[in-house]
């Protein structure tokens, strides 16, 4: 019997999970950690360089999760940072940084690295065989073109939920202008433009999703279904057109208006807008029939490989 700890520096979010490897191989999940940290935030006006808030931010939280892995005796402690470490200027001091705090070596992942594990994760705990997959993170999105459950192509782009929100100031208290959304919009039609493997007839394929806002959005959809927001949201479909009809509505609304809308999730309500977007573009360019929600992506995919490791 042995021990992982697993921490995941995104560039909205940190969490963490312990999982317990048996003896016969299988895996078990003893804690589940996230705190909305927001490391990308404020990159774009500081020269691409994560802020001393934001950094700090990340470091209490992971001195919090070390109480809770340090029950465990003898456990081994795997740390991974995504696109906004991966973009930071001063990457290596914060990976100094995060070491002189808890004693974890980083792992900064490539865009490539990324969405092979995205792609890793789902492929293992869904039933599936062509599909789409996007995760949507707070400062890239990672799009893999799944064929018989192989990732035919996959890339990482530069753009996610924060560094959006920021860019075309989406993050507004008020109602958002048509023409802001717009350009948001266009510009990531511009960078879907680049990719021709998203062309073509793919015969309707599904998007599976990953990411905090697609996770949101599948939470507001199960609500308003009369559906617990607190389940498993894993394998939960919702059709193409209600996605899109979901961000027209909140496209109309106001901040305060998207927040009580969001309810438990009103902390993202600032860049909900930014962070669907991609969903929304990739729809629109894929002709899509419908969404797939998945809890297993980076951090079960990285699991997945550990497993087979032993």
């Amino acid at each position: 019997m042995s021990y992982l700890a697993v921490i995941d520096l995104g560039s909205n979010s940190t969490r963490m999970v312990v999982e317990e490897f048996t003896e016969e191989g299988n895996i078990k999940e003893l804690v589940r950690r996230k705190l909305d940290t927001r490391l990308a935030e404020g990159m774009d006006d500081n020269l691409s360089a994560l802020t001393e808030v934001a950094m700090q931010r990340v470091i209490d939280a992971l001195l919090e999760f070390q109480k809770d892995y340090q029950q465990f005796a003898d456990i081994e402690v795997m740390g991974i940072a995504t696109a906004a470490v991966r973009e930071a200027t001063n990457q290596a001091d914060f990976v100094d940084r995060v070491f002189a705090a808890v004693g974890v070596e980083l792992r900064v992942l490539t865009g490539d690295q990324e969405a092979y594990y995205d792609y890793l994760g789902a492929v293992s705990a869904l039933d599936f065989s062509d599909a789409w997959l996007l995760d949507t993170g707070g400062a890239s999105v990672e799009l893999v073109g799944i064929e018989e459950r192989m990732a035919a192509n996959f890339i990482s782009l530069p753009f996610g939920a924060v560094n959006l929100s920021e860019k075309f100031h989406l993050n507004k208290a008020g109602v958002l202008g048509a023409d802001q959304i717009a350009a948001a919009s266009q510009y990531v039609s511009e960078q879907y433009s680049h990719l021709p493997w998203l062309d073509g007839d793919h015969d309707d394929l599904p998007i599976i999703l990953l990411g905090g806002a697609n996770r949101s959005l599948a939470r507001l959809d199960r609500v308003q279904h009369g559906l617990s927001a607190d389940a498993d949201f894993h394998g939960y479909e919702m059709e193409a057109a209600t996605v899109l009809a979901t961000f027209n509505e909140m496209a109309q609304m106001s901040l305060a208006e998207r927040a009580t809308l969001m309810g438990p999730e009103a902390n993202r309500a600032d860049i909900m807008i930014s962070g669907l977007l991609p969903i929304v573009n990739l729809i629109e360019r894929t002709k899509s029939p419908k969404v797939v929600f998945s809890s297993s992506g980076v951090r079960e995919g990285i699991l997945r490989e550990y497993q087979m490791s032993l």
